[in-house]
C-alpha cells in the first residue's frame, strides 16, 4: 500500500495555503498567551480568569455544526477569506482599546469568543480545502506541513514570544495576531481556484437536516465513525490527564516551574518530529500500524503518568506522545478527505471537531474531580484502563484490507474535488 509519494513537490497552491495556516498559528498562540496575562493583570478572581477557558471552547461547541453546513453551501476560499477579515477588524478594535488604556475584560472575552467562532469554521474549510489542491497520493504530506507549521509556530515560537510582547505592551500580541489574520487573508485570496460544492440556494434544505446528513453519512461508514468517536472518547482521558499535571509534575516527580515547561518541551518536539517525517513513517509502517500503534503508546502513556516517579521516563512518555499525536492527525485528515464526498467534507469535519472540542470539554472538569476525590494518579488510570479497552474494542477495525482500500483509486463514477483553476 502507498500512501504518499516522498519525491513529490507540492505545488504554489498549497504553499499559499500552507503559508496563512502557519502564520494563522502564530498570532493566535501569542493571543493564547497574552489573554490570560491580561485578564490576571486586571483581576484575581478564579471565576473570572477561569472564564476564559470557557470563552475559548464554547464557540466550538456552539458553531462546529452549523458552521460545518455554511462551509458545504458556499465558496470555502471566500469564506476563510471572509473570516479573516472579521477577525482582523476586531482584533484591531481592541488593540486600540488597549493602547488608549480603554479595554477591558469583557471586551476581552467579547474578542475572543468571535475569533473562535472564526477559527472553528474556518478550520474546517481549511480542512475541506485541501484536497482540492492537493492530489490524493499527497495528502499525507500535506497534512504533515500544515500540522508542522502549526506545532512549531503555536506551540514553540508563539509562547516566548507573546510573553515578551506583553511585557512590551499589552496591546502588541494582539495587534500582531491582526496582522498575521490579515496575511492570511491575503494568502488564502490568492489560492486559484473554484471551491464551491453545495447545491444552489433553491435546493438547499434546513440547516438541521444538512447537520444530520453528515451524521448519517459518517455513522454508516464504520472507519472513520470509529476514530471519529475515538478521538472524541481519547479527548476526554487526555485533558483529564493534562489538567492535573502540573500537580503530578509537582507533587510526584518533584519538578519546578522549569521542569513542569520542560515536558510540553518534549511532548511538542515529538509532536514536531512526527509532522516532519509524518508522511515517510505512514508510508513505511501503513496506515493500519500507525494507528495501531499509536493506540498502543496512548495506552503507554497514561501507564508512565500513573505508575513512574522518573522525570526522564514520563519525559520520553511525552515524547512518543507527541509523535503519535501527529501521525494519527495525519491518518486521519487524510484518510477523511480521502473518503468524504467533497459535499460533505464540512459537516464530516466539523462533526469531527464538536466530538473532540466535546471530549475536551468533559476532560477538562472530570480530570479535577478525579484526582481531588481519589488522588493525582486516578485520572491516569482511568485514562489506561481507557486506553486498554479501546485497543480490544478497535484493533480489528483498523485491518490492512479496510484501510487498504481506503487508500486505492476512487471509483470512476466516485465524485472529485470540485477545483478549477481560473
Amino acid at each position: 500500500m502507498t500512501t504518499g509519494t516522498t519525491g513529490d513537490r507540492l505545488d504554489g497552491r498549497f504553499a499559499r495555503l500552507w503559508a496563512a495556516s502557519t502564520m494563522s498559528a502564530l498570532g493566535s498562540g501569542m493571543a493564547t498567551v497574552a489573554a490570560p496575562l491580561y485578564v490576571a493583570s486586571r483581576t484575581d478572581d478564579p471565576l473570572v480568569v477561569a472564564a476564559g477557558a470557557a470563552v475559548g471552547w464554547l464557540p466550538w461547541l456552539l458553531f462546529a455544526l452549523p458552521g460545518g453546513v455554511l462551509v458545504d453551501r458556499v465558496d470555502r476560499r471566500r469564506l476563510m477569506v471572509v473570516i479573516d477579515w472579521v477577525r482582523v477588524v476586531v482584533l484591531a478594535v481592541l488593540a486600540a482599546a488597549m493602547f488608549a488604556d480603554r479595554a477591558g475584560i469583557v471586551l476581552l472575552y467579547a474578542v475572543l469568543f468571535v475569533v473562535n467562532a472564526g477559527e472553528v469554521v474556518f478550520r474546517t474549510a481549511a480542512q475541506a480545502v485541501v484536497p482540492a489542491v492537493v492530489p490524493r497520493s499527497r495528502l499525507e504530506r500535506a497534512n504533515g506541513w500544515l500540522g508542522g507549521g502549526t506545532q512549531v509556530m503555536q506551540n514553540m515560537v508563539a509562547g516566548p514570544l507573546g510573553g515578551l510582547l506583553f511585557v512590551l505592551a499589552a496591546a502588541i500580541p494582539f495587534a500582531v495576531n491582526a496582522g498575521t489574520y490579515a496575511l492570511s487573508a491575503v494568502l488564502v485570496g490568492l489560492v486559484a481556484g473554484s471551491f464551491r460544492t453545495g447545491p444552489d440556494r433553491g435546493a438547499r434544505r434546513s440547516v438541521r437536516a444538512e447537520v444530520a446528513d453528515g451524521f448519517r453519512w459518517l455513522l454508516g461508514h464504520r472507519l472513520l465513525r470509529t476514530m471519529t468517536l475515538l478521538i472524541g472518547l481519547l479527548n476526554v482521558t487526555l485533558t483529564a490527564a493534562l489538567a492535573v499535571l502540573v500537580l503530578l509534575a509537582t507533587d510526584r516527580l518533584g519538578l519546578g516551574s522549569v521542569g513542569y515547561g520542560a515536558l510540553f518541551t518534549c511532548l511538542a518536539v515529538g509532536g514536531l518530529l512526527g509532522a516532519a517525517a509524518g508522511d515517510r513513517l505512514v508510508a513505511a509502517i501503513t496506515a493500519t500500524w500507525t494507528v495501531r500503534v499509536g493506540l498502543l503508546i496512548e495506552a503507554g502513556l497514561h501507564l508512565a503518568l500513573a505508575a513512574s516517579r522518573s522525570a526522564v521516563v514520563v519525559g520520553v512518555a511525552l515524547f512518543a506522545f507527541g509523535v503519535h499525536s501527529s501521525l494519527w492527525n495525519i491518518v486521519a485528515n487524510s484518510l477523511r478527505q480521502r473518503l468524504t464526498p467533497p459535499a460533505l467534507l464540512g459537516r464530516v469535519g466539523s462533526t469531527n471537531l464538536f466530538l473532540a472540542a466535546g471530549g475536551n470539554c468533559v476532560g477538562a472538569l472530570l480530570g479535577g474531580v478525579v484526582a481531588g476525590r481519589f488522588g493525582i494518579t486516578a485520572p491516569y488510570w482511568v485514562g489506561f484502563v481507557v486506553a486498554v479497552a479501546v485497543i480490544v474494542a478497535t484493533w480489528r477495525v483498523f485491518d490492512r484490507a479496510t484501510v487498504a482500500a481506503a487508500y486505492a483509486d476512487p471509483a470512476p463514477d466516485a465524485p472529485e474535488p470540485a477545483a478549477t483553476a481560473r
